[in-house]
């Protein structure tokens, strides 16, 4: 049996090939694909070949290689061992890849027990429980601020999240302007512009002196140091965003050490395996949490998707990606299209 798999053949080209599919195992699942979502830096870091792209290597760059890690279809076959599903259930498939059929462990599979949740959010369920544990960690307080530094997916629904989660004012910033407006219409009070030399300021009046919590997704160290020129005593600040270069200096004495600020390290996979606690969630139980905010009408993802794919114009779409700085927030395929 032949799959349908988006593959970075080379450095900046995406192509959509046919790879052979492996036996299932008796705790693997198979999962037919309906939706599938890009996570722009990620899949921007893999296809470019950023050496720094894995949190824990800085391996050389091989190609091909594969991408995507959130979607959501429906079961069509599983193994043995597998109790939690059924043929037939639509499901969350995290760490999977953007093809037709991804075969996975039965750990990563989560059932969508809501018919009324699309597929297109159960395909950003868990990219947005990277935001949410970030804010867990910061151990948000109902009636705090907050600051998301950066608006691309992560960005765009931590500022929905903080506003579920009672935080007051909410701040968005970023450098793109059409990007403000879109946070603006998802929750944000305020969204200001990190290059405006009065943005500090700007920051620390709309929030009444400083913000307690900042959420930083800019992935440059840049927007550190403007996260922290913004913060109140004792702010805490996720660091979610992937800095993979480290030439940037902080002065930590005056930013960091003098006014009692709190960095978090929040990579998605800093978290339990197993056991969730407070502040503390795994993957599955953040998308479990993502989905009954939905499925409650706490939280709408589906209104930030701004562009759908056939995954045959994968090639043109990842082009965009790589040279377009102004690339959509939210992008998704739609595998469906390739009956």
């Amino acid at each position: 049996m032949k799959h349908k798999q988006i593959i970075f053949t080379e450095k900046n080209t995406a192509k959509l090939l046919e790879i052979d599919a492996k036996e299932l195992a008796a705790n693997e699942v198979m999962i037919e694909t309906a939706i599938s979502t890009i996570s722009g830096g990620t899949e921007r870091a893999n296809i470019t070949g950023d050496a720094n792209v894995n949190a824990y290597s800085a391996s050389e760059v091989v190609f091909p290689r594969a991408s995507g890690y959130n979607s959501a279809g429906i079961v069509v076959k599983k193994g043995a061992a597998v109790n939690s599903v059924e043929i037939g259930d639509r499901v969350v498939v995290y760490w999977g890849r953007h093809k037709n059929y991804n075969i996975v462990p039965e750990s990563r599979v989560v059932k969508i027990e809501d018919d009324s949740i699309s597929f297109e959010t159960g395909a950003m369920s868990f990219i947005a429980s990277f935001p949410m544990a970030a804010i867990r960690k910061t151990r948000l307080e109902m009636g705090e601020s907050a600051i998301v530094m950066g608006l691309g997916i992560l960005g765009m629904i931590a500022v929905k999240l903080l506003r579920t989660a009672g935080a007051v004012p909410v701040i968005a910033a970023d450098p793109n302007p059409k990007r403000r407006e879109i946070a603006l219409k998802n929750g944000a009070d305020y969204a200001f512009d990190p290059l405006c030399e009065s943005f500090a300021d700007d920051v620390k009046k709309a929030a009444g002196g400083g913000v307690n919590v900042a959420v930083e997704v800019t992935g440059v160290g840049a927007g550190l140091n403007e996260a922290l020129d913004c913060m109140a005593k004792f702010g805490r600040v996720a660091l979610l965003g992937c800095t993979r270069n480290s030439d940037f200096s902080v002065d930590y004495y005056k930013k960091v050490h003098a006014p009692g600020i709190t960095l978090i390290g929040a990579h998605t996979i800093a978290r339990p395996d197993f056991e969730s606690h407070p502040g503390w969630f795994t993957h599955r139980d953040d998308i479990k949490a993502v989905l009954k905010l939905c499925s409650g009408g706490r939280l709408n993802l589906e209104n930030i998707v701004e562009e759908t794919h056939s995954p045959a114009d994968c090639e043109a779409v990842y082009k965009r990606l790589v040279y377009d700085k102004n690339f959509p927030v939210v992008v998704q395929f739609d595998w469906r299209r390739l009956k």
